[in-house]
């Protein structure tokens, strides 16, 4: 069993969450700032809508052959956006409703053979189509946060946690890096890490040798809130060389650009049975 239908259930639960957020606001509320600087909570989901068109782009781009831009660019992205943040709710959720259902009636019926077809985001580098739902969720997952509308970082389920940890690890900045290293535990002296606890303080995972800087820790989901800039750091926390650890987030240093990359670049050209 290959990691596609977990995915589509996923996805689907992720927008069913998104969708129950949407219709508990009101025409008023979708004026409100997001946690996007100079976006509303009504250009929040009018990207989301929009987002579901681009990947049925890149959904025909894998089935046809025949490349097919996820966006005519850039600037016609932002256009559309900004003619479409002020809808009402009934119109957002139509148009969030329309779009989410042709996403999972387009991959429902994507023979198999063109999962492994490499498509390619508004960035570099091309990545085979299965990869196609977890940039999905993504938007899903991270734009419901930008809402600011009750559901957090801490509302994200674990396996989401633990996918976009694991890809924002593989596309790390090397050279734009400001901490070192990501572990689970105090280990001897800290050189330089992000720690990644669990409730009980043990070892989530370690990620060595991602460049200079200090160390700091938290549980996974803050520290993907930080790191994706969902956050400001809180529940993330400065270790000092040879002392335990102080919660001071005003310590942390900024976080590394995120999303340098649309996809690891090493990812496996058919669908895995799991995902990382």
């Amino acid at each position: 069993m290959v990691v596609l239908p977990a995915l589509q259930a996923e996805l689907s639960a992720a927008t069913d969450r998104l969708l129950a957020t949407a219709a508990s606001l009101s025409d008023a509320d979708l004026a409100a700032p997001s946690l996007l600087p100079g976006w509303t909570r009504g250009h929040v989901l009018a990207h989301v809508a929009q987002n579901a068109g681009s990947h049925l782009n890149l959904l025909a781009w894998a089935r046809t052959g025949v490349r097919t831009p996820q966006y005519a660019s850039l600037r016609a992205r932002a256009t559309a956006i900004e003619a479409a943040a002020t809808h009402s709710v009934a119109r957002h959720l139509a148009d969030l409703e329309e779009g989410a259902s042709r996403v999972a009636a387009a991959i429902r019926d994507m023979p198999v053979e063109y999962w492994s077809a490499h498509v390619e985001g508004m960035r570099p580098p091309p990545h085979p189509a299965w990869y196609l739902l977890v940039r999905r969720l993504r938007e899903v997952g991270f734009h419901h946060v930008d809402l600011d509308a009750g559901y957090g970082p801490a509302d994200w389920p674990e396996q989401f946690v633990a996918r976009e940890l694991h890809d924002c690890r593989a596309c790390w900045p090397r050279d734009g890096g400001t901490v070192s290293e990501t572990v689970g535990e105090p280990v001897g002296e800290p050189v330089g890490e992000i720690v990644l606890r669990s409730q009980a303080g043990g070892i989530v995972s370690r990620w060595p040798r991602l460049g200079p800087g200090p160390t700091v820790e938290g549980a996974p989901a803050a520290v993907l809130a930080w790191l994706t800039g969902r956050s400001g750091g809180e529940g993330v926390t400065l270790v000092p060389v040879g002392r335990l650890p102080t919660p001071d987030p005003v310590a942390l240093p900024a976080p590394p650009p995120w999303l340098t990359a649309t996809a690891p670049a090493d990812l496996p050209a058919t669908p895995p049975e799991d995902y990382p």
